[in-house]
């Protein structure tokens, strides 16, 4: 994936984490002191959440079949960057989501986002309590 214009579009966490792995291995000095730390503790961030098991074809085609459902971008986005795996995470990300969707189509949603999300592994949403535990203590 190439960012055409950075000003055009929300990038998902997979980009920023591409975008990211990239810079640190391109070796490029770009003359900020704290690139490397602060590219570092993104990018090991990232890694404890679902878009480490992400692909560039698993959100495009997760995108694809979310056009059926009338979603707006930022909706979308989030499903991508936190893939639902359950009704009631659809109902937080969705507004008047019990208005604008049947229950059989959140079925093949949270169907869809279990694609995106890759592996069972918990990774996604133990990822991130992880590491606000690890800051805390």
């Amino acid at each position: 994936m190439e960012i055409v214009n950075p000003n055009a579009a929300i990038l998902t966490n997979f980009e920023v984490m591409a975008t990211l792995k990239g810079m640190k291995s391109s070796k490029k000095k770009y003359g900020l002191r704290n690139l490397a730390t602060i590219t570092y503790e993104t990018v090991q961030f990232l890694e404890g959440t679902s878009c480490k098991d992400q692909t560039a074809e698993s959100v495009v085609e997760f995108l694809k079949a979310m056009k059926q459902f009338n979603l707006t971008k930022n909706e979308c986005l989030m499903m991508v960057n936190d893939p639902p795996a359950s009704a009631l995470h659809i109902q937080i990300m969705i507004e008047d989501s019990d208005e604008r969707l049947t229950d059989e189509q959140v079925a093949k949603i949270i169907e869809y986002a279990a694609k995106v999300r890759g592996p069972a592994d918990g990774g996604g949403e133990g990822g991130g309590g992880h590491q606000a535990d690890e800051q805390d203590g």
